[in-house]
């Protein structure tokens, strides 16, 4: 089998960049929850389940910095922040459709 090249952004395989930006635990949940619209911090982070504050935060900012998740900040006191999904971001649902497809045809296989 022949290696590929690398293409011109550094990437190996066309697939790379978007297994790059699904990396991790967190990221394909963080968008599923926000498929709906959006979600103040704290009700992601109940949704979520186990995960702590520090690794949302950092999640979050992560995906900010992707161009998947847009942050809101509404200057009032207390603080109010909203976070969605960018248009980016909402093209990423075909895929995580077909991923919920996949497991459900070979779970536990």
């Amino acid at each position: 089998m022949n290696q590929p090249e690398t293409i011109a952004d550094g990437w190996h395989c066309p697939a790379e960049r978007t297994l790059d930006l699904l990396a991790g635990k967190w990221r394909p949940m963080v968008i599923f929850w926000l498929m709906d619209g959006p979600l103040r911090f704290n009700e992601l982070q109940r949704r979520l389940g186990a995960i702590t504050h520090r690794t949302l935060s950092k999640t979050l900012k992560e995906m900010e910095a992707d161009g998947l998740v847009h942050r809101k900040d509404y200057g009032e006191m207390p603080p109010r922040v909203d976070y969605s999904l960018t248009a980016r971001g909402r093209s990423l649902k075909p895929v995580l459709q077909a991923m919920e497809k996949w497991a459900q045809t070979h779970a536990g296989r």
